[in-house]
């Protein structure tokens, strides 16, 4: 009972991976970066009216696509 379902989830896919090898925190990390990578190319790849819609400013979306993918 002393653990969560996030913390079985998060457990079973670190056992599960091929990364098993890696302390929790690092992979934790890695799949962080790898998520940020993603979202900021699809962020770039959006539209004037996209990002009205999304109430993004093109300075704002200059910003996010400025930062490094550890930030």
């Amino acid at each position: 009972m002393g653990r969560t379902l996030s913390s079985d989830l998060l457990f079973q896919t670190h056992s599960s991976s091929a990364t098993s090898g890696l302390p929790l925190r690092m992979v934790a990390a890695l799949l962080t970066w790898q998520r940020r990578i993603v979202s900021r190319r699809q962020l770039a790849r959006l539209d004037a009216r996209l990002l009205a819609d999304a109430g993004i400013s093109e300075a704002q979306r200059h910003a996010e696509l400025s930062k490094p993918f550890w930030r």
